[in-house]
């Protein structure tokens, strides 16, 4: 793409619906896709976002609105992070550079920004079971219009995906799965001839014909049903043979594909193949990922969820930090630990980058595992290595954790093996919005029997907790931000002292006001208490460590003595941080003067950079401030 090339957007700028796309010939949709291409490109290295997934989809994009009659026909994008040209398409264009902006576009569908989004996104996996819930909710009411799931080939590796495809063909419900293969080859293109043979197979004369002479066969006395079935193993076996449908054809879904997905002409012929066809239906497009912009073709693991970039060469424009991120200290001890001890194995659900996990795969590739968009199999899997004494080391992200909760309860902690959670992106994470915080985790954990969860102030804090968690019996959970580990620096070698679990530690000491942090949110404590000295107000600061075994000893003196309390956490108050040391002091009997809980209120966190929204929140220093201030005067 030559980003110079467009002074003018000649089509896409006189599109506010798809009522309006349909006005243009088909050959004048290449020349709109080129514009959507250049403008997300132009707009995603400013705000940051999913490039190459979403320039991938541009084509399938325009076909599917080009072709169905939307929003009364129903498009569900699964993820929705490949979804930027339908926003464009409908009527988001003069929005767009909000995209992911606080108080923007959100990065994936919402219902609750426009009709054409027919459901809300951000996991994976789940636009075949809602949109066969929408199929079947459209035919109880008599409505004839048709719903479209697109969903990725790595979305394809969960196990819901394949409960959905396995209710569908089971009811038989005229569902239409796109599956938009961009990486992972389910089996190779076959280029032109699955393309013609496709195209042909669903256009609507042959399947009348085809259902009208099955009939007739079927009729015949005595051999008819025989030779139907016969034909039908013939014709399903030719099909085996030129393209890879026999998986889906075997869910009770009319395969065809794969086709070439950047391909309009082909696309379009298809589509309104099979959109008179009533009955599953699932299309195999293959696509590029960051089709048409060099430098995404070129890396599109970088460009798959990407900060802000040069568009001329694509280079990250975010100036380089000497503080390294928890992810990769957590990625370092990970190697370093790995070294030492044998026993230690590694498993991400297709996180591998995200989680820092990359350089401990090179390094030990048989004790590193990647299961794919499957946390619920990773978990138990993690907990099958753990009955053979291995020490498995899960790294997931916390948002994408709670997929696992049952797995957590159920193959985990219920026998106490002894598996680690590496949970990354705890708390406020940023720009991806309500689905990707993780401000739930320090509740849905600390309620589990037989399970300790601990949080760092910094990345050495880390790398102690790390080495805990190895060493001890049973399941642990460290949960650490997205960002910078300020503070302590982390030891290259790891070379750490584990902590005493459960034991809290004093950062400062005061009579004032006993302020109770947990993670990353202690440098916020500390800020704090340094304000309030200039102010004459003294804090005793306390770096918890543990939401699970508490600290009950030093919590309950100090408290005691001191009589006025906040609790610090970038968790939702409901069960979290705040929750577990009111208990405590309930338990011990202890009765204060007052109590603050600073903490994510009883609401989904929205999207923008995480410095606005824990301003807004007042999980920041200013935010402890004003709790103490509060709770000083006596304000409720």
């Amino acid at each position: 793409m030559a980003q110079g090339e467009f002074t003018k957007l000649t089509f896409l700028e006189n599109i506010e619906s798809p009522e309006d796309l349909k006005k243009l010939s088909r050959s004048d949709l290449e020349k709109l896709a080129e514009e959507i291409r250049f403008t997300i490109v132009n707009v995603v290295s400013k705000t940051g976002g999913h490039l190459a997934s979403s320039l991938g989809a541009v084509e399938l994009g325009i076909a599917l609105h080009y072709v169905f009659r939307t929003p009364d026909d129903k498009i569900i994008w699964d993820v929705g992070h490949q979804a930027y040209a339908h926003k464009l398409l409908t009527g988001r264009r003069q929005l767009f550079h909000t995209l992911r902006q606080y108080g923007g576009l959100s990065g994936f569908t919402r219902i609750s920004e426009s009709p054409y989004d027919a459901f809300s996104t951000g996991h994976s996996s789940t636009s075949i079971s809602a949109g066969l819930g929408i199929a079947c909710a459209k035919r109880l009411r008599k409505d004839p219009a048709r719903v479209i799931a697109v969903i990725g080939d790595g979305s394809l590796t969960a196990g819901i995906s394949y409960e959905g495809l396995n209710q569908a063909g089971g009811i038989h419900k005229d569902l239409i799965v796109i599956l938009n293969d961009n990486d992972m080859s389910i089996s190779p293109n076959v280029g032109a001839l699955s393309s013609f043979l496709s195209r042909t197979f669903s256009a609507r004369r042959l399947q009348d014909l085809r259902r009208d002479f099955g009939e007739f066969i079927k009729s015949l006395p005595k051999i008819g049903d025989d030779i139907y079935q016969l034909m039908k193993r013939t014709e399903e076996s030719f099909k085996t043979f030129v393209t890879p449908g026999m998986l889906f054809e075997a869910f009770g879904f009319e395969y065809f594909g794969p086709i070439n997905g950047h391909n309009l002409e082909h696309l379009i012929d298809i589509l309104e193949n099979i959109r008179d066809m009533h009955e599953p239906v699932l299309l195999h497009v293959s696509t590029k990922k960051g089709k048409g912009y060099t430098p995404a073709e070129d890396n599109p693991v970088y460009f798959h969820g990407c900060g802000s970039f040069d568009v001329e060469t694509g280079s990250c424009l975010d100036i380089g930090k000497p503080t390294p991120s928890y992810t990769k200290v957590f990625g370092d001890t990970m190697v370093a630990l790995g070294r030492r001890n044998p026993r230690i194995v590694a498993i991400t659900a297709a996180m591998p980058e995200g989680t820092g996990l990359t350089r401990f795969g090179e390094v030990f590739p048989d004790r590193f595992f990647d299961v794919g968009i499957a946390e619920q199999h990773g978990v138990t899997f993690a907990a099958g290595m753990a009955t053979e004494g291995l020490k498995p080391v899960v790294a997931i992200y916390s948002t994408f954790l709670q997929r696992a909760y049952d797995q957590i309860v159920h193959d985990v902690c219920i026998d106490r093996h002894p598996v680690v959670f590496a949970i990354d992106r705890g708390g406020i994470v940023g720009n991806d919005g309500p689905t990707h915080h993780g401000v739930f985790d320090l509740t849905y954990l600390r309620s589990l029997p037989n399970m300790v969860v601990m949080s760092p102030k910094d990345g050495h804090e880390l790398q102690r907790m790390l080495v805990t968690a190895i060493a001890h019996n049973g399941p642990i959970a460290l949960r650490y931000p997205r960002g910078e580990a300020v503070g302590k620096p982390p030891r290259k070698d790891a070379d750490v002292t584990p902590l005493s679990i459960g034991k809290a530690e004093v950062l400062r000491e005061g009579d004032d006001v006993l302020i109770l942090a947990i993670g990353h949110m202690v440098q916020d404590a500390r800020t704090a208490a340094e304000a309030l000295a200039s102010e004459g107000i003294s804090a005793t600061v306390v770096n918890a460590r543990f939401v699970k075994p508490l600290d009950h000893k030093l919590i309950g003196t100090l408290a005691q003595r001191i009589g006025k309390v906040v609790t610090v956490e970038e968790n939702v108050r409901q069960g979290g941080f705040g929750s577990a040391v009111l208990e405590c002091l309930a338990d011990a009997g202890i009765c204060v003067t007052g109590v603050r809980m600073v903490g994510i209120p009883d609401t989904f966190v929205e999207h923008g950079a995480q410095k606005v929204l824990r301003a807004k929140y007042g999980v920041d220093s200013d935010g402890i401030l004003r709790a103490v201030h509060e709770l000083l005067c006596g304000n409720h």
